[in-house]
C-alpha cells in the first residue's frame, strides 16, 4: 500500500501506491490504517491527501503541533508540490496556467468554471514522449479537491487511466506526486520520488525525460 521514504521525529514521508484509498472504505483498509499498523504509531495526522488513483509523496505528522505547523505552511503556500501526469491527447496549450473556480458536477466529479472568487490555480509544462503520449509536470498553487484532474480535463487532455474525467483506459491512473520542498523549524527538506508503478511511467521515453526533470523547481515557473 505504501513505501516509507523518510522518518523524522516530527513526520513520516511515504510513497502511496496507486489504487489505495486514503481512509477505510467498508471492509477495505485505507492508507492511514496501514500506516498505523505498519509503523506501530497510532498518533498520526495526515498533512494532505491524495486521490485513490494518485501515487506518490504524502506527509503524515506525528504530533498535533507538527500538523498545525504543516497546516500553516500549506495555507501560506510555503510547501512546494510537483506532480507528474500522462495523457494520450493533445492539450489546448503545451504549457501555461489553468485557473478558475471549481464546482461539483455529476457522479463525484468536479468542473472548472469561469469564476475567480476562490480559484484553483495550476501551472504546467508538457513534453512529448512519443506520438500520442505526453508527459505533464504540474505545480498546483492551491489545494482543491481533484484540482489537477480537472485542470487536465479542462485542457482537453484528461489523465490517462482517469475514467471519472474521461481518460483513456490504462493499467493505472497516471498521476503521481513527484516532489516536495518545504521548511520545518528552520530545516530545509527536499524530496523527489519517481513513480514506481505503471507501464507508461516505466517506459524508456518517460525515464529519460524524468532524468532531465530531477529538479522540477528549476523549471522557469512564473510567479503565481
Amino acid at each position: 500500500m505504501y513505501t516509507l521514504v523518510h522518518r523524522d521525529p516530527r513526520f513520516y514521508l511515504v510513497d502511496k501506491h496507486p489504487g489505495v484509498g486514503f481512509h477505510r472504505e467498508g471492509e477495505e483498509p485505507g492508507l492511514m490504517d496501514a500506516l498505523r499498523a505498519g509503523l506501530g504509531d497510532e498518533a498520526l495526522w495526515p498533512v494532505h491527501r491524495l486521490d485513490r488513483i494518485t501515487s506518490g509523496l504524502i506527509l503524515v505528522a506525528r504530533s498535533a503541533e507538527a500538523a498545525r505547523r504543516f497546516g500553516d505552511a500549506l495555507a501560506a503556500r510555503e510547501v512546494e508540490k510537483y506532480y507528474l501526469a500522462l495523457s494520450d491527447r493533445k492539450p489546448l496549450k503545451k504549457q501555461g496556467r489553468v485557473a478558475g473556480d471549481m464546482e461539483k458536477g455529476r457522479g463525484g466529479a468536479w468542473r472548472l468554471t469561469a469564476g475567480r472568487d476562490n480559484p484553483a490555480v495550476t501551472q504546467f509544462f508538457s513534453y512529448s514522449l512519443q506520438p500520442g503520449i505526453r508527459l505533464f509536470l504540474l505545480r498546483p498553487r492551491t489545494g482543491k479537491t481533484h484540482q489537477l484532474r480537472v485542470a487536465m480535463k479542462s485542457q482537453g487532455a484528461p489523465i490517462l487511466g482517469d475514467a471519472l474525467y474521461g481518460g483513456s483506459a490504462a493499467d493505472r491512473g497516471y498521476l503521481h506526486a513527484y516532489a516536495l520542498r518545504f521548511e520545518l523549524d528552520g530545516e530545509r527538506f527536499v524530496f523527489v520520488r519517481p513513480p514506481s508503478a505503471g507501464e507508461w511511467f516505466a517506459a524508456e521515453p518517460c525515464r529519460a525525460r524524468l532524468a532531465e526533470l530531477a529538479e522540477p523547481w528549476a523549471q522557469p515557473w512564473p510567479d503565481a
